[in-house]
């Protein structure tokens, strides 16, 4: 018989009423605050005089819960039918999308560096670490439930949901891809965080956060594959096609914010004095 990890572990806390309280809600609230606590952190290094921070964690929390909800309620509308639909709200019942919810945070701070007029790209290379962080915390509660169906494997580490009450697959040893996850970005972490002041100093605003994101992009993209989530396009997973554009959009920025910092950095023309 092969070695497998049995989790025995019923994914809800309680219930009070009509909520829920779940292992995948206290996670998640967790990562929103260990990222909040590193985020500001780095980002006090940069912007000295930083303030209005509720105000900006606010839209960040506000929008990227909306967004993580909305992609996966477009991923899964059929879970959402025959008099379903006021379940799009029970939001601690899980049903998240990470990269909705990268998404939709990002929009937050687009809104919140408008109105404190701070630099975005500042803000981005503080959010990179601090959304590490942030998604390695919320995996732990995924790991729990059991809500993301990973693909059958023998490896000694394959999981094996066993619970009445378990979000996963009972009698099936799968990939802990959400694990995998956790890993991911706590080693990309691990990697940039120590040096990330440093990092700092010798690139333009922008680029590091890009970097983060790219590199756990492009680790999700592949992880995507032990995944038993639908294809929606060309054989890929909704995730992929996220993981994609994230890299995309890091081809395109960091040229230009080399660019737009060297262009910044290149002293003015002399101009010629008048006898």
């Amino acid at each position: 018989m092969p070695l497998t990890i049995v989790i025995d572990l019923d994914p809800n806390i309680l219930r009070i009423g009509p909520v829920l309280l779940t292992w995948h809600g206290v996670f998640a609230v967790l990562g929103i605050i260990a990222a909040a606590r590193i985020g500001f952190w780095l980002l006090k290094k940069d912007i000295p005089d930083l303030a209005n921070t509720g105000d900006g964690l606010a839209w960040m929390v506000a929008l990227g819960l909306i967004g993580a909800r909305l992609l996966y309620v477009w991923e899964n509308f059929r879970l959402f039918g025959n008099g379903q639909l006021l379940r799009i709200f029970a939001l601690t019942e899980g049903g998240i999308s990470q990269w909705g919810g990268l998404f939709g945070a990002m929009v937050g701070v687009v809104i919140w560096s408008r109105r404190a007029k701070y630099s975005f790209w500042k803000i981005l290379d503080a959010g990179g670490p601090a959304a590490m962080l942030g998604l390695a915390v919320g995996r732990i509660g995924d790991v729990i439930n059991g809500e993301h169906h990973g693909t059958p494997t023998t490896l000694p580490w394959g999981v094996e949901y066993v619970n009445p009450a378990t979000l996963g697959e009972p009698g099936k040893v799968v990939h802990p891809e959400v694990a995998y996850e956790m890993v991911l970005g706590l080693a990309i972490l691990g990697l940039l965080l120590p040096v990330h002041q440093r990092l700092k100093k010798r690139l333009p605003d922008g680029v590091l956060g890009l970097i983060y994101f790219a590199l756990y992009a492009a680790g999700r993209f592949f992880l995507s594959f032990l995944r038993t989530d639908p294809s929606v396009f060309a054989g890929l997973r909704q995730a992929q096609l996220a993981s994609a554009l994230m890299v995309l959009a890091a081809v395109i920025f960091v040229p230009i914010l080399f660019r737009r910092g060297g262009a910044a950095a290149e002293p003015a023309p002399a101009t010629p004095s008048h006898v």
